[in-house]
């Protein structure tokens, strides 16, 4: 399964940005799609995933409130809507997939660079 992450770009605090994600070809009701981050100097860091097989989302503690994750699985693409963005929010995001019984995400996009300024 390949990963393309899109949507990334320069944004305003206090702005929105939705990000996308889509599967090179359809992905299994059983999978989890995750979203990344990793700001400049620092580690990657949890946003959120979601599960194909009932939507059901869950989110880290920078989330929270602000973020929403989705998904279409006709589309086999997922979603990161993004609102009420900080300067602490930039990063580069990535989207990963993994079996929902794995503790290892398997696949992983490329990223999509998103820069809040203040």
């Amino acid at each position: 399964v390949q990963l393309q992450a899109s949507g990334g770009g320069l944004v305003q605090a206090g702005g929105s940005l939705r990000l996308s994600c889509t599967a090179s070809r359809r992905t299994l009701s059983d999978y989890v799609m995750g979203w990344f981050r990793q700001a400049p100097g620092k580690g990657r860091e949890f946003v959120g995933f979601v599960s194909l097989s009932d939507g059901s989302p869950y989110y880290g503690d920078s989330a929270k409130g602000r973020f929403t994750i989705s998904r279409d699985n006709a589309k086999s693409t997922v979603y990161l809507q993004m609102n009420r963005l900080k300067p602490e929010d930039t990063a580069i995001y990535y989207c990963a997939a993994k079996y929902s019984d794995s503790s290892d995400y398997r696949y992983w996009g490329q990223g999509t660079q998103v820069t809040v300024s203040s």
